[in-house]
């Protein structure tokens, strides 16, 4: 199969899944699951039919860059500081206890599966490890966002999982951005390779220069297709300029998101621009994830398994005791941990980053961890968000 038509079937699929498919599975099904897109993708990928050979998925490299960039950008306009300082400070504290605890004890359990079974040792062992754990703190939010607008929700539980959700997707971003950091061995035309924390400062500042160079020149556009265009070129640029260096796009993505979002005056539009074309992006990048997917050379049976189990019981185990310590018991209940579970296209982007990263230790085994828990949580994703909703405390 060609490649150009590869590429027309793709953006043709995802461009009916994001604007009819999506919408119709939300509202009559209430599903909001891309799992099957990423099926599609190994499906057609060289490990199944092989219709799409490796070649010609690395061939559309620009085009994942682009949707990571996206997704980074999306994360970024989240961190809107009017609205954050508008959310009562315990919401942010339960938030950010039941990421933590989440990362590790994945990490922790991770770390010893991998030093026990594969016999690395525990400083090689501990990137992929917690790396996993960042995975594992990842939240869809397309679930808790449907639910709570089909349910008119808008109580102490609703806040609480949206917040949970847009926190743990910045601690995931900003964790494996500072793990690639750490583990980056490359130096670009220098005499003195940076060091982890120089190159840290470094995906960030891409990000926050880029930010700057979009708000000074078109930060009072509201013209939408320019915005749109505008936008685009950002995205490319700043993911591009991190994804040269060997950094995280996502994470200097996500801070030229969070610039626009808090300087511009248009941005409302900015954000609406980039929500609009989210669902294609999302499908695009699962589709060709599918396709990239390969079992890892070594035994990753257990290490996937312990991932999915250890994550399970953290996300519910870790909510309802971070709400005990806290005593909002009466108010939250002790049971939104469970509209936690589901994974989002977040969780496959962050492997793919991983994945693509020089000199990965076990790539495809996080890879293919991502993959499982994507398949095996997303379709019922929101109605566990809905059954959490429907009992909140009264």
């Amino acid at each position: 199969m060609s490649s150009g038509l590869v590429l027309v079937v793709v953006v043709a699929a995802a461009y009916l899944a994001g604007r009819v498919a999506f919408e119709w599975l939300a509202k009559r099904l209430l599903i909001v699951s891309g799992a099957e897109y990423l099926l599609l993708g190994i499906l057609l990928g060289p490990q199944v039919s092989g219709l799409v050979d490796i070649r010609i998925v690395q061939s559309f490299a620009p085009i994942i860059l682009l949707a990571l960039g996206w997704m980074g950008a999306i994360i970024g306009v989240r961190l809107h500081l009017p609205t954050l300082f508008a959310t009562p400070g315990s919401v942010f504290r339960l938030a950010f206890l039941e990421t933590i605890i989440t990362l590790t004890v994945v990490s922790a359990l991770e770390t010893v599966a991998l030093v026990a079974l594969l016999g690395y040792p525990v400083a090689e062992a501990i990137v992929p490890a917690v790396l996993m754990g960042a995975i594992a703190v990842v939240t869809a939010s397309a679930g808790i966002e449907m639910s709570s607008r089909l349910l008119g929700n808008r109580g102490p539980v609703a806040t609480q999982l949206t917040t949970s959700a847009n926190i743990s997707a910045f601690s995931a971003v900003v964790v494996v951005g500072l793990l690639l950091s750490i583990d980056h061995s490359r130096a670009i035309g220098v005499g003195r390779s940076p060091t982890a924390t120089e190159w840290a400062v470094i995906t960030i500042a891409i990000g926050l220069v880029g930010g700057t160079l979009f708000h000074l020149f078109l930060g009072a556009e509201q013209h939408v297709d320019r915005l749109f265009i505008s936008l685009a070129g950002g995205v490319i640029l700043v993911s591009g300029a991190a994804a040269y260096l060997g950094l995280s796009p996502l994470m200097a993505a996500m801070f030229f998101g969070a610039i626009l979002v808090n300087t511009s005056r248009s941005h409302a539009q900015i954000a609406d621009v980039l929500l609009r074309v989210e669902r294609p992006f999302y499908f695009v990048l699962l589709i060709f994830a599918g396709a990239t997917w390969a079992p890892s050379a070594r035994s990753w049976g257990i290490p996937v398994l312990l991932f999915l189990v250890a994550r399970a019981a953290a996300r519910i185990g870790g909510a309802r005791l971070v709400t005990r310590i806290d005593g909002a018991l009466p108010a939250l209940g002790g049971t939104w941990g469970y509209a936690l579970l589901g994974q989002g296209g977040l969780a496959i982007a962050l492997a793919l980053n991983y994945l693509y990263h020089d000199d990965a230790l076990l790539p495809n085994m996080v890879f293919t961890a991502a993959v499982v828990s994507v398949l095996l949580t997303d379709v019922f994703s929101a109605r566990m968000a809905r059954a959490v909703l429907r009992s909140e405390p009264r």
